[in-house]
């Protein structure tokens, strides 16, 4: 059964001061803490089973690890290697089912693994292990696996270097922007009587006489005060930051977090015209994907160790060199440069730590923790298995509710609810709405692009930007589609900022900086009249995104 999409509801910073009450005066069956991927598909899940909860993240929903992915839905090929077979299979199936919640979001992408003489990945062994791909994943159809010679690999992809070129695998994955479906699952919580707040960090926790967990000690980061949120039960999904707040419980014990930073190079399409996706292998055993992705490409990831500041993840010079020398190794026709470098992001991937192995040998499988005082943490894990996560953890909320308050709680169904923005029942009406969007605004001077952005960032809710951008009456077309969609994401996306425009919502910073250059002013002087900001927050804002604008483009090694 598809449960019909509802419109969005109502979400704006001017609403803060009624969410604010609401989570100080009554009681949650249930707090998440974490504003990302995991945080909202737990929130989705509970408050779709009935369960009434509160959701709190210290920064900008999807601000750390659930804005700096590789932005794919993808099955874990290189798992395999690994012998991580219950990953491979449950992340592959949940990848169709991503998917049909939000085909506008979750896009098909055909993926390219060429095979190098001298590569980690033989013809036979790629061919034994996607075809195992297939299987575990319930691959079927045309998305099923081919191997391709020498010369069908190159008509799929003529940049690869032909000397060393062997053949191909060539396997179906998914595309999406990790920030809007972090975003849109919350949206679609509100629907189901969730409260969301971004900018409200958990400093503490509530003990019963028992010394169980019963609530949170939180601080509103923009009014400064500090206020209790009492609940029934709290879950840490707070990604790279999980162990911290088991200290503050005073429960990190046994296993413990290994983070891995993970590092993207984005290029104009024209420096870097791969005709699809490829995902490739270097000598020192780590993958890289090169996606092509509307004006620009990027490449990534690398799997590196990290120590250092959480909340000051960047892509340093080092990284920059990693990424350029591997990607001209595979391209040697393309002589990428540093100064072609467009933008960049740096992220942290909270993995589980296993004595012995690299960072990129690690498991990506989630573990959920639960401490004496009844803390419940979850980490690892990954983007492509956020909906089974929740589903986990959820089900370890209903269990106790049961033996605790004896207290029924359903099944999960998030399986079943769309996405907001999506009524699509398949892909093909997708295409069609953007043919459509793309006719509408034709008289403006947009072209196809603006059309493909709108639809596959905000699906049918694409409708309601066209709306305000019809009565705006400014005289830059380009800045009237901005303004349009920067007013929505005021009124249905809890912007606070600028950067929660420019970064979370749209990932412009990563993929059009240009329009970032242009109108950051206008970006800045909008949201200050919206949300009533004085000189002070201007300045802030101006400072802030400027210092964005450097650390994500430039490397020189000066920077070094």
């Amino acid at each position: 059964m598809r449960i019909a999409m509802k419109e969005p509801s109502p979400f704006s910073a001017l609403s803060r001061p009624e969410d604010l009450k609401t989570l100080t005066s009554e009681t949650f069956d249930l707090v998440v803490i974490g504003g990302g991927i995991t945080g909202a598909g737990i929130a989705l899940d509970a408050a779709s089973r009935g369960l009434k909860v509160a959701l709190l993240e210290k920064g900008d929903f999807a601000s750390g690890t659930s804005s700096k992915s590789t932005k794919l839905i993808h099955g874990g090929l290189r798992y395999l290697k690994q012998f991580d077979f219950w990953l491979v299979k449950e992340v592959g199936s949940e990848r169709a089912i991503v998917h049909k919640l939000a085909p506008h979001l979750v896009l098909p992408e055909k993926m390219l693994l060429p095979l190098i003489e001298g590569g980690s990945y033989g013809k036979w062994l790629t061919s034994i292990g996607l075809k195992v791909y297939d299987i575990l994943a319930q691959v079927t159809g045309d998305d099923k696996r081919q191997m391709l010679e020498k010369k069908d690999a190159l008509k799929k992809e003529p940049l690869l270097p032909k000397k060393l070129l062997k053949g191909a695998g060539y396997y179906a994955e998914y595309r999406t922007d990790d920030s809007r479906l972090t975003i849109e699952n919350i949206k679609t919580s509100l629907q189901y009587g969730a409260t969301a707040l971004n900018y409200t960090e958990v400093a503490d926790f509530r003990y019963d006489g028992q010394g169980k967990v019963c609530g949170v000690v939180a601080t509103d980061l923009i009014g400064g005060k500090s206020f209790e949120v009492a609940s029934r039960y709290v879950i840490s999904a707070a990604g790279p930051w999980v162990d911290e707040l088991r200290s503050v419980n005073n429960s990190k014990k046994g296993k413990r977090l290994h983070l891995t930073k993970g590092v993207h190079l984005v290029f104009p399409y024209e420096k870097l015209p791969v005709r699809q996706s490829v995902y490739f292998d270097v000598p020192d055993g780590r993958m890289i994907f090169a996606i092509p992705r509307g004006k620009i490409t990027y490449v990534g990831t690398t799997d590196t160790n990290y120590n250092s500041d959480k909340d000051d993840v960047r892509t340093d010079l080092a990284d920059a060199i990693y990424l350029i020398s591997a990607v001209n190794n595979m391209f040697p026709s393309i002589e990428l440069e540093m100064s072609d470098i467009e933008s960049s992001w740096a992220g942290l991937r909270p993995l589980i730590h296993e004595e012995g192995k690299s960072a990129s040998e690690l498991s990506r499988k989630d573990e959920i923790f639960t401490s004496d005082s009844g803390l419940i943490s979850i980490a690892g894990g990954k983007l492509t298995g956020y909906r089974k996560m929740a589903e986990r953890v959820v089900n370890r909320i209903a269990e106790k509710m049961g033996e605790d308050h004896g207290i029924e709680v359903g099944e999960c169904h998030t399986d079943e609810i769309p996405l907001c923005g999506s009524d699509f029942s398949k892909f093909k009406q997708v295409k069609e709405y953007i043919e459509e969007v793309a006719s509408k605004l034709e008289p403006a001077g947009f072209g196809h692009y603006e059309a493909w952005y709108l639809v596959t960032n905000y699906g049918r809710q694409t409708a309601r930007i066209l709306e305000k951008f019809r009565k705006l009456k400014d005289a830059d077309p380009g800045w009237r589609l901005m303004k349009a969609e920067l007013q929505f994401g005021l009124e249905y996306e809890m912007i606070q900022n600028p950067m929660d425009f420019l970064i979370r919502r749209t990932g412009r910073l990563y993929f059009d900086i240009h329009s970032v250059r242009e109108y950051q002013d206008r970006v800045i002087d909008t949201c200050a009249k919206k949300l009533k900001a004085g000189a002070n927050s201007r300045a802030a804002w101006k400072a802030e995104l400027e210092t964005q604008l450097e650390l994500h483009s430039s490397f020189t090694l000066e920077t070094a």
